[in-house]
């Protein structure tokens, strides 16, 4: 009777190197109407584990303290990237590793990888903006009791986006870097793992960890910056943000401060200049050369030959 053939239950990191640079070669080949389309999925799908993490985590905090909120907020949000990578679509943070893999390894082009990006980075946003809107028409555009929980989570949400927007640049791109590196360290332990369940288990520590660390993630901000703008002018949410940031307590002064300063900081400009970019340059460093570069050089460059004497 011969022996049962044992299989792994996971790729080892070389092999997943390898699934990452034909993943490269097959995501420069896709026709730009199937980018387009799968694009805007991923933005859709990011925008959903947003807005959840946003609503549950509203009031989390409150009464389980910081901590375990943030890891709560973390947890939840997972659920987008589950959907982009196993139920399949295009995102840019991820695709900043697929496409060096390739690129450095020649399985696809360097115009290639730049023509990836861009697309991809715009339906991305495109996406995310759509979801943005169906959710202010769901729930805001009205006005009327301003949305669910009282206005509680439509005030998380422009919380988060005014926080956001008053970061450093240079804030904002090494959180960025830092996000990217969990991320793409994300999608390359879904890779490794042959079954749905691994892929999950894979994605979901990595994914929890960059969110409850408060790194910056430029799809989720596609989501997170719009959706906080879009609420800002709604006096309930207002009132209910104002009273949380700056304490039930607080003076008048202490509530116009924070209004003023949501006027004066949160508007479509600095959702790009302040946010998105330089969290889209750390996002490609994160991804591409902390992830991609590295794994690249480790597992599937092949050295040169030692000079014949």
């Amino acid at each position: 009777m011969s022996a049962p053939v044992v299989t792994a239950s996971c790729n080892a990191p070389g092999e997943v190197a390898q699934i990452a640079c034909n993943t490269s070669k097959t995501k420069a080949a896709l026709p730009l109407g199937k980018v387009i389309v799968l694009g805007l999925l991923a933005g859709a799908y990011i925008g959903f584990g947003a807005y959840l993490a946003t609503t549950v985590g509203h009031d989390a905090s409150k009464f389980l303290g910081n901590g375990v909120g943030q890891l709560l907020f973390g947890s939840v949000f997972t659920v987008g990237l589950m959907m982009v990578v196993i139920g399949g679509s295009e995102l840019f943070t991820g695709n900043n590793m697929f496409m060096m893999v390739g690129a450095l390894e020649g399985t696809t082009t360097w115009r290639a990888l730049l023509k990836n990006w861009a697309v991809v980075w715009v339906t991305n946003l495109i996406g995310a903006l759509i979801l943005v809107m169906i959710i202010y028409g769901a729930f805001y555009a009205t006005g009327d009791g301003a949305g669910l929980f009282k206005g509680g989570i439509g005030a998380k949400a422009l919380a988060i986006a005014k926080g956001k927007v008053e970061l450093t640049f240079w804030a904002a791109l090494l959180r960025g870097i830092l996000c990217n590196w969990l991320v793409c360290m994300a999608v390359w332990l879904a890779l490794a793992s042959k079954d749905v369940v691994g892929k999950i288990f894979g994605i979901f520590f990595p994914i929890m960890a960059f969110v409850a660390m408060g790194f910056e993630h430029s799809v989720a901000n596609m989501f997170f910056i719009p959706m906080g703008i879009m609420v800002s002018d709604n006096e309930v949410i207002l009132n209910v943000a104002a009273t949380a940031a700056a304490g039930p307590e607080a003076a008048q002064a202490a509530l116009d401060a924070f209004r003023t300063a949501v006027a004066d900081h949160l508007n479509w400009g600095t959702f790009f200049y302040k946010n998105l970019i330089p969290v889209t340059i750390g996002n490609i460093i994160g991804g591409g050369i902390f992830v991609g570069s590295a794994y690249w050089w480790t597992y599937i460059r092949k050295p040169k030959k030692a000079a014949a004497e």
